[in-house]
């Protein structure tokens, strides 16, 4: 077994800081679909606007909180990052994938807020940081990966 490099270490730490970071986005959207569940009135403290945002018909998939299908790929994510850092292939393989279609759909919801709605959320702008951070970081790893193969 050849020992590990330090550019193998580099990239198991920027999985589990991926991860990571997929926790603040999971529980950003746990906590909007309880909210959407129990019915709870939600306040903006940064900005005015999540009401009419979490209220408008884009706020749900049918009668499914569109946070809770956030939270189903944050989950996966993180669930995917921790494989990812213990050297499991398949995993790595999916990532880019979940990572690039959750940066779309937060694209999609960015114009509908910014163009349609007209109002912006503040926990749906935390979430599209933390998908932007994941994007990020995922595309430094396969740089640091791509760098690391070359001879």
């Amino acid at each position: 077994m050849s020992p590990v490099t330090d550019s193998q270490n580099k990239i198991a730490w920027s999985y589990l800081i991926a991860a990571l970071v997929s926790l603040i986005g999971l529980g950003d959207a746990i906590y909007l679909t309880i909210q959407d569940l129990t019915g709870a009135s939600l306040r903006c403290t940064i900005v005015s606007g999540c009401s009419e945002v979490l209220s408008s018909k884009y706020a749900h998939l049918g009668s499914i909180p569109l946070a809770s299908v956030g939270a189903l790929a944050y989950f996966t994510f993180f669930s995917l990052a921790i494989l990812a850092a213990f050297g499991y292939a398949i995993a790595r393989s999916m990532l880019p994938g979940l990572v690039a279609l959750m940066f779309l759909t937060t694209l999609w919801l960015l114009y509908l807020q910014a163009f349609v709605i007209h109002h912006f959320c503040q926990y749906c702008l935390l979430s599209a940081a933390v998908t932007t951070m994941l994007l990020l970081i995922l595309i430094a790893t396969r740089r640091t990966r791509s760098c690391a193969s070359k001879p």
